[in-house]
């Protein structure tokens, strides 16, 4: 049974950091492009940073400059570091999984596998 399970998340306040962690089981991940989702009360899920499987990234305009995406194949595990937190990063964030590795992927419907979430809440 595949497998992704997010941790890391929490309450911090504005300008603070956390780190999410994604680790993936039932199957190895290294030739996957991994991402980060994210989705607010009342809005639509969205897409916030992937890394495919050979360590290019791509990263949402709203994120960029302050959020860093890395993976480690050997624990087939994904990191999503977040600094200079806003409130407006405040919602759960989802850590997915797909096969479709010969382009950047930024839509949700791409991603074959998702972890059950983890909550972020940024406070003013």
């Amino acid at each position: 049974q595949v497998q992704l399970v997010e941790s890391g998340g929490g309450s911090v306040q504005a300008g603070g950091s956390l780190r999410l962690s994604c680790a993936a089981s039932g199957r190895t991940f290294s030739s996957a492009a991994m991402a980060w989702f994210r989705q607010a009360p009342g809005k639509e899920r969205e897409f916030v940073a992937t890394i495919n499987h050979n360590t290019v990234t791509y990263y949402a305009d709203s994120v960029k400059g302050r959020f860093t995406i890395s993976r480690d194949n050997a624990k087939n595990a994904v990191y999503l570091q977040m600094n200079s937190l806003k409130p407006e990063d405040t919602a759960v964030y989802y850590c997915a999984a797909t096969d479709k590795v010969l382009s950047i992927q930024v839509l949700s419907t791409a991603y074959d596998y998702w972890g059950q979430g983890t909550q972020v809440t940024v406070s003013s």
